[in-house]
């Protein structure tokens, strides 16, 4: 069995000191945003030192974060992600894929890639490239970006086209070779399951090449909310389909209302062609404390319907 845990949308904090210089862009509403909103009811850097915790804990075989690891693209908050990858796990057993504040503003996703290269490099790769491919037995890590900078008030996310031939070609291949293929993403590819400004744009192509190749499971983050869409595969029967699954952000604080920060246990387990995946939910619960399993659901194969 290989066990993998599954964290996204950290946004490290506190925002580091900035010049006048620097928010004279697009920063200064994320700038905003983080002192009068995330920095006080929101993001808590207890909330994601806990999820780390149970994360070691548990003793997953790898680690997945699907991106958001800063906020506003600042040289200081590219630094201090690279030590807090390295806290997390060694190059090897953590792979990362960027999200849209990672690519907050123009330059910065080339600078955060560049800092970050040994955890968003494939197995034979000696500098960052999307979509990348590290192999681990027999469960085959696909890493996309959908991060791209946009304009104020904007959080879209696209997979140009280079990529995705270059993901065709990688789950045929990798599909050939028997192996469970897990594609790791920012964004969520399913229309109208995210607000407008916040949505994949061009998701139908990323989603028509999931439905013709396939693959075992896609994890996803952006909405900072745990959920389970699938994508339907092509000419394989009503009943087959790939799950998409995203997880709640690791550092979200928790109200008597709303949950708070979790992270995803994926167990795989089978062989070629019969592979089973089951998916826990660890998090804290509405008006709670402390980190407890949520629910547990079979994916693979897919749970008939109800």
């Amino acid at each position: 069995m290989f066990r993998l845990a599954h964290l996204s949308d950290p946004h490290l904090g506190p925002l580091p000191a900035a010049s006048l210089g620097d928010l004279a862009s697009k920063r200064i509403l994320g700038y905003l945003n983080w002192h009068m909103h995330r920095a006080r009811s929101v993001m808590q850097a207890g909330s994601l030192e806990a999820i780390v915790a149970d994360i070691h804990r548990a003793g997953p075989d790898h680690i997945v974060v699907t991106g958001d690891l800063i906020n506003i693209g600042l040289a200081p908050e590219i630094a201090r992600a690279g030590a807090w990858l390295a806290g997390l796990g060694a190059p090897q057993d953590v792979s990362l894929v960027p999200g849209n504040h990672d690519a907050y503003v123009p330059g910065a996703l080339p600078r955060a890639l560049a800092s970050w290269r040994p955890y968003v490099s494939g197995d034979s790769a000696t500098e960052a490239a999307f979509p990348y491919l590290r192999r681990r037995g027999d469960i085959a890590l696909i890493g996309v970006s959908s991060a791209i900078a946009t304009g104020p008030f904007m959080a879209t996310g696209l997979v140009d086209t280079a990529q995705l031939q270059r993901l065709r070609a990688l789950l045929h291949e990798t599909g050939e070779a028997g192996l469970c293929r897990v594609v790791m993403i920012h964004h969520l590819a399913i229309d109208g399951a995210t607000k407008w400004k916040s949505r994949l744009l061009q998701a139908d192509r990323f989603r028509a090449i999931i439905a013709e190749a396939g693959a075992e499971l896609i994890l996803h983050g952006h909405t900072h909310r745990a959920s389970l869409h699938w994508i339907a595969r092509a000419q394989h029967g009503t009943g087959a389909a790939v799950p998409v699954l995203g997880v709640q952000s690791a550092s979200l604080q928790p109200s008597p209302t709303q949950r708070g920060a979790g992270w995803n246990l994926i167990e795989i387990d089978g062989e070629p062609g019969r592979w089973s995946i089951t998916h826990a939910d660890y998090g804290v619960a509405p008006g709670e404390s402390t980190i407890a399993e949520v629910s547990r659901a079979r994916l693979t194969p897919r749970p008939p319907a109800s």
